[in-house]
């Protein structure tokens, strides 16, 4: 597999990398010609992942500031380099009302969807992009504009992802350029209570007629970490099947009803 956007020689470091979204962009990165090094909790997804991609690995929580910064010198010292950072670990939890929310909860939301991208790109920055550049890619959702049903805690610290992403542009150009990317509904195991069951009935809701593949938000982050989008920072590239337009057809908001009757499991 190739890619249209080459990154041939250029090293990333992908937050979340074994599962989902996260796994589909180290792919997408390594047949762009990158050199890879993956994060995640499970050490022997992390393992496999590695082998995978031809890259590197490291297990842990990116909760903790030192395996953030070990993520980066290991990236260093295998590569070289580090000219990508993809902050895609997340969490959905706490779900439901946030009259209900334990403040607990509320703050690890933020400490896994916020405070750890923030993290990763000042070590990152340090380290090595301050003085040669590079691009950092943050996972949002396409929420984060929006109010829905039982997931206040997520999209609240989504919506801070999303303005972070744009200080950080500010902050760290022309060295450095940040953008984020906003997916809709995904198959992947985070969003697996939404869409099934009744994937018919949600894809149908929306305009381009299916849910999302975590390659069609791959895609669209390899294009941002590109030199094809080397005049372009502190944007947000919706990759959503339409989602935001969704209230033209009929049934449109059946990702709405679902998320009123189901939850998602704990991880």
């Amino acid at each position: 597999m190739t890619s249209s956007y080459p990154l041939d020689g250029r090293a990333a470091l992908v937050t979340g990398g074994t599962r989902g979204i996260g796994r589909a962009v180290a792919q997408e990165l390594a047949a762009a010609g990158a050199l890879v090094c993956v994060t995640a909790r499970n050490a022997d997804e992390v393992r496999a992942s590695a082998a995978e991609l031809g890259g590197i690995g490291l297990a842990g929580s990116v909760c903790d500031p030192d395996h953030l910064r070990a993520a980066v010198e290991l990236a260093l010292r295998d590569f070289g380099r580090i000219d990508v950072v993809v902050n895609n670990a997340a969490t959905n939890l706490p779900y439901g009302p946030l009259m209900d929310v334990d403040p607990a909860a509320w703050r690890e939301a933020f400490a896994v969807n916020v405070e750890a991208a923030l993290r990763l790109v000042q070590y990152a920055w340090r380290a090595w992009m301050r003085e040669h550049g590079g691009a950092v890619v943050n996972v949002c959702t396409e929420g984060a504009t929006h109010v829905g049903p039982n997931i206040g805690a997520y999209g609240t610290s989504k919506a801070a992802l999303l303005h972070l992403t744009r200080q950080l542009a500010g902050e760290l150009a022309p060295k450095v350029r940040v953008n984020s990317v906003s997916p809709g509904l995904v198959r992947t195991e985070l969003a697996r209570f939404v869409w099934e069951p009744g994937e018919a009935e949600v894809a149908a809701g929306l305009p381009l007629g299916r849910i999302g593949e975590p390659a069609d938000v791959a895609r669209a982050v390899v294009w941002l970490a590109s030199d094809a989008a080397q005049w372009v920072t502190g944007a947000d590239l919706l990759v959503d099947g339409g989602t935001r337009v969704r209230a033209a057809r009929p049934g449109g908001y059946a990702v709405h009803d679902r998320l009123r009757s189901h939850g998602p499991s704990p991880s």
